[in-house]
């Protein structure tokens, strides 16, 4: 049972944000908004760095944000936070892990990745490390509404898990979107997760490529991806599935295949998606 965000409120917890991409980004202004306190926001390059805490410093009723920027050296990240909360590429994770541990054994150090193990922290001898991945797709331009993200928190001691379910709850207010999670079942997830978000966004690029070739803009096509992904609220999708492949109506499907013969990658794409519809059928 999480009892609330008034632990993180009233003790003040100082956070070093590591990075400043699109899951930082939004993680940081959740925070500001929640009066929890990032102390500083480090990235490889001093615009990204400013930016962000710019932004933050915008959000902040005046005079009480303190963020600073600091961006080159991961070593030059200040050493008295309380939580670090590392958002970079999976592939620098290790890198910047290994760099930020000295000098910072007390805290709890944690990652936002959904594919990688808790361990590129504990392998560099931290022995507060966790995990807190919010499942949800971020860009800087959209803010996300955390009441509606799943949080998948992990961590070596059951107090530091605790302190992350505390936290992802102040952010989602939902007891329900928080979870315990092991780095076997995030990795799952997040392989789910590509093929819910990453490839849907991917077929609807390629729907925008087609509809370009008459000069047609993919806002035509807006009304029926709103009314598809609505029907995924009260629909299984195995259940919501519509078209010309789940009917099997190979006149249709063999036509839509001859257009795309100028396209040999598109066609290809629609008859491997054809036949996994209808091997699901």
């Amino acid at each position: 049972m999480i009892n609330s965000d008034r632990r993180l409120v009233e003790q003040q917890m100082k956070i070093a944000l590591i990075g400043a991409g699109r899951v930082a980004t939004n993680l940081a202004k959740a925070f500001v908004a929640r009066d929890m306190p990032i102390v500083e926001v480090w990235s490889r390059t001093r615009a990204s760095a400013e930016a962000l805490v710019g932004q933050l410093h915008e959000l902040s009723p005046q005079g009480q944000c303190t963020c600073k920027a600091v961006w080159g050296r991961v070593e030059d990240v200040c050493t008295d936070a309380d939580l670090y909360i590392i958002a970079v590429k999976d592939d620098a994770l290790a890198t910047v892990a290994q760099a930020l541990h000295p000098g910072r054994e007390s805290a709890l150090i944690v990652h936002t990745a959904g594919s990688m193990s808790m361990s590129v922290i504990t392998d560099t001898g931290h022995e507060r490390s966790g995990v807190f991945y919010p499942m949800q797709t971020f860009s800087k331009e959209r803010e996300v509404d955390f009441s509606c993200v799943h949080f998948f928190v992990e961590a070596v001691a059951p107090a530091d898990e605790t302190l992350l379910s505390e936290m992802a709850f102040s952010l989602t207010q939902n007891e329900d979107f928080v979870h315990h999670s092991t780095a076997a079942l995030r990795r799952r997830l997040h392989l789910a997760a590509v093929f819910a978000c990453n490839f849907l966004n991917h077929c609807c690029t390629l729907s925008a490529e087609i509809l370009k070739e008459d000069g047609l803009d993919f806002s035509v096509m807006l009304p029926l991806v709103d009314e598809t992904v609505a029907k995924l609220h009260q629909l299984p999708p195995r259940e919501a599935q519509t078209g010309p492949a789940i009917r099997h109506d190979d006149k249709v499907t063999g036509l839509q295949q001859a257009m795309l013969a100028h396209h040999p990658e598109l066609q290809k794409i629609y008859t491997l998606l054809t036949n996994s519809i209808q091997r699901y059928d």
